[in-house]
């Protein structure tokens, strides 16, 4: 019986928008609760709060003149680049986002084509039998693009797949509204590749969860809280729910792949998480820790960028992976044979989780 083959990273890239966003650009909004009325506090003290819960200090903003699809095309450059692979051999391209090409000065979502034809046709690939579609699936879409392209190759479908995670939240976040703080633009792209090698190498295991009822909800589009009666709808956040579900359930999930790869959190090198909110990922983390009666965090396990890049939603994860495999981000690296945990929750609500390890 023929081996499976495993699929494994050959190349990652990323986008990341020049324009740093500091915490201070905001001092100047006039930020609104839900029912429309200004708050007690200074925006000062907001800012500070937000800062301490959150771990944001800056973020970055897209150049007017780009868009989702963009940005995608040009982390899929560096990519294919570091995979030195022939464009024309791509098998799928799988982008991962929730809002389509957003223009600047119209919030209004633009997905006909798809943003993977587009990004197609940016990169001029000619193949016909490279097929690109777009994956919808809240912040997690990424992962969720690895999870399936995992499918593809281990089904012997598809040698080359390329997934790439690319978001303009800075063009949908109510300016009225604190979590627009939050928000951020970016995208990240990884190029994974069939290895027909002995060795369990590239993704091991994953695991996956979606709920609705009410989950559905925590997360959604809303009229802005200063609604001038435009129509225009804006992402809107139950945080405290949010922030609640994330802890229930983010640890479980990846606890559960873990086992079905036969490993324990004590062989994982680095936890690669989706991040909305610096103490929710600490907090999931110390969770998910406890699940293995281990009080105390490495120092080393869980590389953060939210610091400087905010919530780029589907680009976050696969942006912190190519800046670690290129030695960009201070104190983080990995080696071959390393575990590596990716973990995400998002809009839906959905979770997911995925085991790799380095070839």
């Amino acid at each position: 019986m023929n081996k499976q083959p495993s699929a494994v990273i050959t190349g990652t890239g990323c986008y990341i928008p020049p324009e740093k966003v500091p915490n201070s650009a905001f001092l100047e909004h006039t930020f609104l609760d839900a029912n429309g009325n200004p708050y007690d506090r200074s925006n000062e003290e907001i800012i500070e709060k937000f800062e301490a819960i959150t771990g944001i200090r800056e973020r970055r903003y897209a150049p007017d003149n780009l868009l989702a699809s963009d940005m995608a095309a040009l982390a899929a450059e560096k990519a294919l680049s570091d995979a030195d692979l022939d464009k024309e051999t791509l098998d799928y391209i799988i982008v991962a986002h929730n809002f389509g090409d957003l223009q600047a000065d119209n919030p209004k979502v633009d997905m006909v084509p798809s943003l993977a034809s587009r990004v197609k046709q940016k990169l001029a690939i000619d193949n016909p039998q490279c097929i690109a579609y777009d994956l919808p699936f809240g912040c997690p879409g990424w992962l969720q693009g690895l999870i399936q392209a995992n499918y593809y190759i281990r089904s012997g479908d598809a040698r080359q797949v390329l997934v790439i995670g690319s978001e303009t939240l800075s063009r949908v976040c109510d300016p009225h509204d604190r979590d627009s703080m939050i928000y951020a633009d970016g995208a990240g792209a990884t190029v994974l590749g069939a290895d027909d090698g002995e060795q369990p190498v590239g993704i091991l295991s994953h695991a996956a969860r979606t709920d609705t009822n009410p989950e559905a909800d925590y997360l959604t589009m809303g009229r802005s809280f200063n609604d001038r009666g435009d129509g225009d709808l804006f992402l809107k956040m139950q945080g405290r729910k949010l922030y609640q579900y994330a802890l229930k359930r983010v640890p479980g999930v990846v606890k559960r792949s873990l086992e079905q790869a036969g490993l324990s959190i004590k062989d994982v090198a680095k936890v690669l998480i989706h991040q909305a909110n610096a103490k929710m990922d600490e907090a999931i983390l110390q969770r998910l820790l406890k699940l293995y009666n281990i009080s105390e965090v490495p120092p080393t396990l869980m590389p953060m960028t939210i610091s400087w890049l905010g919530n780029t939603s589907v680009a976050t994860i696969p942006t912190l992976l190519d800046l670690i495999r290129r030695n960009k981000l201070d104190n983080h690296q990995v080696s071959r044979g390393d575990i590596l945990v990716f973990a995400s929750v998002g809009a839906g609500m959905n979770v997911n989780a995925l085991v790799y390890r380095e070839k």
